[in-house]
């Protein structure tokens, strides 16, 4: 009794691991020229954009049309925090805007499509982003992801 009782329970555990969903793990992309990293759902973006030329970062695609830039680049204009939020929300529809002592965080809309977008001023000169554009109809998907890309952004 007690080996078809094990042989039952094993079964059983199989077949509910089997069952369950499996968990992802995160892949955390980092730029090799600026050192800006953000760490996101592999299964969900899973495509690559063409690299631009400059190496600043990479962009990747979910087969839902939503894509995540992450990228680096210079403060060239050695814009404060403020600064760079008019600078980037020129020409946007921005709905969400706050500006920290290092950092900037911009959402709105982009026709169809919502954007938020993390920009955090890191050591040397160099701006450190992410920019999340996703369909509206996908809001509740990654409107989940937002808090987990922003408190994983990083650079030196």
């Amino acid at each position: 009794m007690a080996r078809s009782l094990g042989t039952s329970l094993s079964a059983a555990l199989l077949a509910c691991a089997l069952a369950s969903p499996a968990i992802a793990k995160p892949f955390t992309y980092t730029n090799a020229r600026f050192g800006t990293s953000v760490t996101f759902p592999g299964e969900i973006f899973t495509g690559q954009a063409e690299p631009p030329e400059n190496g600043d970062g990479m962009t990747f695609l979910a087969p839902d049309g939503a894509s995540l830039a992450v990228y680096g680049s210079n403060n060239a204009l050695e814009q404060s925090p403020r600064q760079l939020a008019d600078f980037v929300a020129e020409g946007h529809d921005v709905t969400y805007r706050k500006v920290g002592s290092n950092w900037v965080v911009l959402s709105g809309r982009d026709g169809d499509e919502i954007f938020y977008q993390r920009l955090e001023l890191g050591r040397g000169g160099v701006i450190h982003a992410f920019l999340l554009k996703y369909p509206a109809s996908a809001r509740k998907k990654y409107d989940a992801l937002v808090s987990p890309l922003a408190s994983s952004l990083e650079g030196p």
